[in-house]
Formats: structure tokens, C-alpha cells, sequence
């Protein structure tokens, strides 16, 4: 059946039940402009991605507080198909909860009952899972008026009809060519659907583009980074940056992509957005010296134009991949006395910032987490002051923050009462950056210039160096400082939600979903949800009690890699969890993993230098997905590997045998030989793990 007739089936069929008196399903409500503007006062609903418009994260329901927290219970848990990561903040609507999984699935769920009300998959090419660095993840939807809309891995855009799951329209945001996916969220400003992309590892000019949310054209885009000058320059504003780079950067894209944070402020007509690494992420392989705006900036443009107003960038001539695109959050402070509406992030580089939201003026910049790469900032300007050995050329050097930042996507909340922005923080994750001096565009899939296979003399420092600590840290932005921190057994923790009942929520890696005081950090409550956590939480009601849901499922990029160090962390099926006072139900997780060690399916029988190359190629193609050095993390573990799977290894990574199961095929980058040296390093991991001589 054709999409087309799908629809006119669903829809007859809900004619039907409606004319025959059986209201098996009553129309959403249709979240205007003015009701998205006014979402703070709806208590009832969670309307959009952060809630509100400021994306504070805060709910103002109160009937689980600190006294009553205790009594918090589950009421339904449903299993999604899927040991991929799981990121997306939930939309709910009228009792009804519209969220994602991995490959851009949207589900619609009873909020009261857990039934499935639809779902609706877009089918995303699964061919193209190796132009995504960090899973095939998506953070949620757009709601608007009586539509659904969501962003597919695979670059498109689509708008569905809320009430039956059939799609509207859909449109490709991107060029197929170009190495370009989409993992996080649509925004709504002024009936504009706004869209941004990933794929600054891969080589490609990052940019952010607005939709008419009725019917699907293209009202404005604006690229991040100059084009190829030759070509023309659009503005002003891309000459002014095209004068920061040097060297022929265009060829390799240059980055700056906008893969997750948008924010739109109504009042100010702004839309704000972060921006990602250049591209590549060394200097010198890009064209040594200037700032490369915009990459790594928090952009704000003009919401019915995309027309540049200001920019802030927080790490000029990033050589750390230190994107820009962690959650930015609008807030009214009192600072220095006088009342200023601005705009905040908690960078991955360990700064967290507040500039002015109007103007970009650099307010303050204060450490968050512990920092190598620079030694402070100019409180002038709020640009950081790199220290000397963070970057030497060519050469290999040693930093923390780690690329996957102090800070990463997991959004932060605010608590209007309190004054406090609540953030997980991952603390002292060190990492050494080794450019390659080989690189050129599109040697590897990912192609960010990073040397694989590194085992010089720096390798012995980070092995000397602690493991890092995850954190829950409730920061005072005015003050600049820490008001108090939780540590946690595991370094990756999930997005968060403050309510007026005094209470934080938060879940983490280890499975753990927790309720803490907002204002001192006490554990109050908590949860094995049996899977790691990434996504936020969100509170709304259902018949008048409030009620708590909870995407889990562990993934993304450090669950694929799965560095050290990182605690004990659960991988496992994702699930929807919906928690209120006095639920009841269990939860019996599906086990996922092994126990066991591995035994090898196959003798190895290769020399040193086979296995070395196997290594290297491993770290360079493949290491995103399925581990890197351990092999082990979200997907199936590489070293138990049955024979059957390795009598197809050739077909497997270069003929595309499961490239619908999302194993893309590797034939324009490598031979039958580099396969089999891949195939013996993956045996070599497996018989060190197992004890194999």
C-alpha cells in the first residue's frame, strides 16, 4: 500500500468511527503561535522541546515534591525495538506523548494507559549510518498547530498529522551527495519550522534552514561558514568571516554544522543556534591561523529572515573539536544590579557563558569543570587564553576536555527560585589529539583528520591520568561558581527537569534515574530503569495528577565507543518509563550483552603488521559504531562474532549484506585485503579477551 492510499485509508476509517458514535480518538489541540508563546502558564502540557520557548526545563507542578517524592511509582513501561540510543525529550499534548527512537521513528502513546496510539517510521536510508558519527539518534519532535514534525537521519523533513500518524508533506533538507544527517529537533518560531544538520567530521558546510510549517518550502537558510569566495559571498557577514580563514578550507567543507541547539525568543524575534567544530578539527590541516568564524559561535539571526544579527564564538581556531551546540537557555537575571535578558550554555570546552540574548555582549565566562587546553579568558572580550601546550602544530598533544566535551547535548534546567541552572557534567575526561599529516578530504568515513591508530609516547600520560567523574552540578550563573555537585559512579549523565516541587530529576548511565533536592543535592528518590539514561525527563498532567516520562536507552557516541573509564554502564532495549504517586507497575528488562568471555569462531592467522594495519583501519572506519580498542558497546559485540558472520565478513563490509540493518557497506574506501586485516584485529581483540594464546 502507497503512502498515499495509507492516508486516505486512515482517514476514512476515522471518519467512520466518528460518524458511527465510537470516538476511539479526539484531535489534539492546536498549539498556535500565541499558545506556544504563553506555554509557561500551561501546566498541563509539555508543548515543546525544552517546554517553553526559553527552554528552561522547568515545571511548574508541585504534587511531587520533596515530601511526597517517596510515593513516586511506576505506572507503565513500553519496550522500543531498539539497543540504539535513545535522546528524545518527549512532546505530550492533550494526554497524548509524541516521541522518537532511533532512524527517526515517531510514536504517539497514551500518556495515561502506555497504548500506542501510532507510529510512524520514515523509513530512513540505512545505507547512510556511517555519515553519522555519534548513532542514529534522534532528540525529539515539533509540535504545531494539529502536525507532528520531525527530522530524519537520512536529512529530511516531515510534518504528520497528529492525530492519525499519516504524513503531511516532507521535504529534503539537504544535498544526498553531501555527507549531511539530521539527529535533533525542529523548532517552531512564527509558523517557520527551523532545521539544522550534522556532519562536520564528515566534510560539509554546516547551515540552518526554516520551513513554512503548512506547506514545506524553504522561507530562508543561512550557511555558518564561508563558502569557496570565488563562488561569491552572500553578505556582509560572510565576508567578515571568510577574512578568518585561510588555505583553500572550503574543499573540506569547513563545519560549523548546527546539529542540535536552536532556541527562539518571540520578543526579541531572534533565533539562536550553536554552531559545530570546523571542519577538519586541526588547524594546520585546515589552513593555519584565523578565527574560522562561525564555527564553534553561538549565531543569533533574524527569525523571519535568517539574516545575520550577532554572533559570540567561544573557541577561536578550535582545535579540540569544541563545538558550540550544547543546549542554550534564555533567562531574565539581575546582574551587576540592572535586569538583563540573556542567553547561557554550558559549553563542551568547560566554560560556561552568559551573554546578553539582544546583543551578544559577553557577560561572563566562568569554569565549570577542569580545563588544560586554556588557562582562563579575557574578561573583556570572553575570549579564552589557550594554554601553550594545548596546541604544538603537527604535533600530538593531551587536553581535557575530551570531543566529547565537559558538556555535551544532555540538556540542562533552570529553577526560577533557586536562581540555579542544574547541568550533568562529565569531568576530566582527557584525550589526545594526534593529526594526521596524511589526511586529505574524504580519505576516511570519518574524516576530521584525526591519525588512527596513535601509540606514541603520550599514551603512557593518559594512562597516568584519573579516571573522570560524573557529575550533577547546580551552577549560579551570576555568581559564576558551583552552589553544590553530586558525583556519580558513572561519568555520562542524562538531560535534566527542575519542578516546583523543589526537586531536580536526572538519570544516568548506570540505568539510575534519580530525584535529587533543587536546593542542596540530597537524593530523595530514585529508580533502576535497568538500561543507561541519556534524555531528559518531563512533568505534565493526566485527568489533573502530574505525571513524570522518561525516554532510556543507552547509545550515541559514548555508547558505540565506549571509552574507559567510563563506570557501569548498562546498554540494553530502550524503553518508555511514565512514573506518578502511587504507580505500581513493574518492569522486568530483557537482558542484553554477554556474561561470558568471548570464544574466538575462528583461529587468528595473521602477522603482527596484519593485525597493526587491521587496527588502524578499524580506528578509522569503523570504531564509531562498533568500539574503539574494546569493542564493545550498544551494537552486537564485534568479538563474539559466530562463524557465519565472519564466513560473510567480505560481503558484510564491502557487498552491503546488511546495509538495512544499518551496516553500510565500505567498497569506495577499501579492499578485500584491508577487509581481512580488519577481520584478524577483530579476532585479535577476541582472543585477548577470551585469554587465547
Amino acid at each position: 500500500m502507497t503512502r498515499q492510499l495509507q492516508a486516505l485509508f486512515a482517514v476514512a476509517i476515522l471518519a467512520l468511527l466518528v460518524v458511527g458514535g465510537w470516538t476511539v480518538w479526539a484531535a489534539p489541540q492546536r498549539p498556535s503561535d500565541q499558545q506556544l508563546r504563553n506555554a509557561a502558564a500551561d501546566d498541563a502540557n509539555w508543548l515543546m522541546y525544552g517546554r517553553t520557548y526559553d527552554e528552561q526545563r522547568f515545571s511548574p507542578l508541585q504534587q511531587i515534591n520533596e515530601d511526597t517524592v517517596g510515593g513516586l511509582g511506576l505506572v507503565w513501561s513500553r519496550e522500543l525495538p531498539t539497543t540504539r540510543g535513545v535522546e528524545a525529550t518527549p512532546v505530550v499534548v492533550d494526554g497524548v506523548i509524541y516521541t522518537t527512537g532511533p532512524w527517526s521513528i515517531v510514536y504517539a502513546f497514551d500518556a495515561k494507559t502506555g497504548d500506542r496510539v501510532w507510529t510512524y517510521d520514515p523509513e530512513s536510508d540505512r545505507t547512510r549510518a556511517r555519515l553519522i558519527c555519534c548513532d542514529v539518534v534522534n532528540r525529539g519532535v515539533a509540535f504545531y498547530e494539529d502536525r507532528v514534525y520531525v527530522g530524519t537521519t537520512d536529512g529530511r523533513l516531515i510534518a504528520i498529522d497528529a492525530a492519525t500518524g499519516v504524513p503531511v508533506w516532507e521535504t529534503l533538507t539537504i544535498d544526498l551527495d553531501k555527507p549531511l544527517a539530521i539527529t535533533g529537533a525542529p523548532r517552531i518560531a512564527n509558523g517557520l519550522v527551523v532545521i539544522g544538520n550534522a556532519g562536520a567530521e564528515y566534510g560539509v558546510r554546516g547551515y540552518v534552514s526554516a520551513y513554512d510549517a503548512e506547506t514545506g518550502g524553504l522561507v530562508w537558510r543561512t550557511h555558518t561558514v564561508p563558502g569557496n569566495p570565488a563562488e561569491g559571498l552572500a553578505n556582509d557577514a560572510m565576508q567578515r568571516a571568510a577574512e578568518t580563514w585561510n588555505g583553500e578550507w572550503w574543499l573540506a567543507g569547513g563545519g560549523g554544522t548546527v546539529w542540535d541547539a536552536i532556541v527562539f525568543d518571540p520578543e526579541l524575534n531572534l533565533v539562536y543556534v550553536g554552531t559545530g567544530n570546523a571542519d577538519p578539527w586541526y588547524r594546520d590541516l585546515r589552513g593555519r591561523g584565523g578565527d574560522n568564524l562561525y564555527a564553534s559561535s553561538i549565531l543569533a539571526l533574524h527569525a523571519d529572515t535568517g539574516e545575520y544579527a550577532w554572533h559570540f564564538q567561544l573557541v577561536p581556531g578550535d582545535h579540540w573539536d569544541y563545538d558550540a551546540t550544547q543546549p542554550l537557555m534564555l533567562a531574565d537575571l539581575e546582574i551587576d544590579g540592572r535586569p538583563r535578558r540573556v542567553i547561557m550554555q554550558a559549553s563542551k570546552n568547560a566554560f560556561f557563558y552568559v551573554l546578553d540574548a539582544a546583543t551578544g555582549e559577553f557577560l561572563s565566562g566562568t569554569p565549570y569543570a577542569q580545563m588544560t587546553w586554556a588557562t582562563g579568558i579575557d574578561p573583556e572580550t570572553g575570549r579564552p587564553i589557550e594554554a601553550p601546550a594545548a596546541y604544538e602544530g603537527m604535533e600530538p598533544v593531551i587536553v581535557t576536555p575530551d570531543p566529547g566535551g565537559a558538556h555535551n547535548w544532555y540538556p540542562m534546567a533552570f529553577h526560577p527560585t533557586t536562581g540555579l541552572v542544574y547541568l550533568p557534567v562529565k569531568d576530566g575526561m582527557f584525550f589526545i589529539h594526534p593529526p594526521d599529516p596524511e589526511w586529505q578530504p574524504g580519505k576516511r568515513a570519518f574524516n576530521a583528520g584525526i591519525e588512527p591508530g596513535y601509540d606514541g609516547p603520550l599514551l603512557e600520560q593518559l594512562l597516568l591520568q584519573p579516571p573522570p567523574q560524573g557529575k550533577l552540578v547546580a551552577w549560579n550563573p551570576v555568581a559564576g561558581r558551583a552552589d553544590w555537585t553530586v558525583d556519580f559512579p558513572v561519568a555520562e549523565s542524562g538531560g535534566v527537569l527542575a519542578t516546583a516541587g523543589g526537586l531536580v530529576f536526572q538519570g544516568r548511565a548506570d540505568g539510575i534515574f534519580a530525584a535529587y533536592r533543587a536546593t542542596d543535592g540530597t537524593v530523595l528518590w530514585d529508580f533502576d530503569a535497568g538500561t543507561g539514561i541519556m534524555a531528559p525527563p518531563v512533568s505534565y498532567l493526566v485527568d489533573g495528577v502530574q505525571h513524570i516520562t522518561l525516554m532510556v536507552g543507552w547509545g550515541g557516541a559514548p555508547g558505540l565507543i565506549n571509552p574507559p573509564g567510563m563506570g557501569p554502564v548498562k546498554p540494553g532495549y530502550g524503553r518508555v518509563l511514565t512514573f506518578a504517586l502511587d504507580g505500581n507497575a513493574s518492569m522486568e528488562p530483557r537482558p542484553f550483552g554477554h556474561t561470558e568471555p568471548p570464544v574466538p569462531a575462528l583461529p587468528l592467522e595473521a602477522s603482527a603488521a596484519t593485525i597493526r594495519d587491521g587496527r588502524e583501519l578499524y580506528e578509522g572506519l569503523c570504531f564509531g559504531c562498533h568500539g574503539f580498542a574494546t569493542i564493545a558497546g550498544s551494537l552486537p559485540d564485534l568479538r563474539y562474532s559466530s562463524a557465519d558472520v565472519h564466513a560473510q565478513f567480505e560481503q558484510i563490509v564491502l557487498g552491503g549484506l546488511r546495509e538495512q540493518r544499518g551496516m553500510p557497506r565500505f567498497d569506495d574506501l577499501i579492499d578485500a585485503e584491508q577487509v581481512r586485516a580488519i577481520q584478524q584485529y577483530v579476532l585479535s581483540r577476541a582472543n585477548a579477551t577470551s585469554g587465547t594464546p
